[in-house]
């Protein structure tokens, strides 16, 4: 998606994953050495998932990591090969946090699982953090 900030000036957005988290990017370095780019966050499309990502879906680990998505305008290295065109509607950075939020909340709901309860358990701390209204 083209967006026009100023005159004559357009912002390219990208769709760039990380980690577990998918998010609306504006690519500000390519590293093609190194094959990843430089991308600040403009819109969260996924939140990211919570526990440990080496013991999936698991409850009895040593550290249930509560993952917090990448803040509006943050900095961070992706690899090239998660990056793709977006072409969607660019919500603002704390409307599209709060629904990917909502929505990651309703399918641990369907879910059930032991896992899936402590994994709202850490979204209701995150919840608390981001200052939903």
């Amino acid at each position: 998606m083209n967006v026009n900030l100023l005159e004559g000036s357009i912002l390219v957005l990208e769709r760039a994953l990380y980690k577990t988290g998918k998010y609306v990017c504006e690519r500000l370095e390519t590293d093609e050495a190194n094959r990843r780019a430089l991308v600040k966050v403009r819109a969260v499309l996924k939140h990211p998932t919570q526990g440990d990502l080496h013991h999936p879906k698991q409850v009895d680990v040593p550290l249930f990591h509560e993952r917090k998505a990448l803040a509006e305008f943050e900095k961070t290295w992706v690899p090239l090969s998660t990056l793709r065109p977006y072409d969607g509607e660019l919500l603002s950075y704390q409307t599209s946090l709060q629904e990917s939020w909502n929505e990651q909340y309703k399918q641990l709901e369907l879910d059930g699982s032991d896992w899936a309860k402590q994994s709202q358990k850490a979204l209701v701390e995150l919840r608390n953090e981001y200052r939903f209204d």
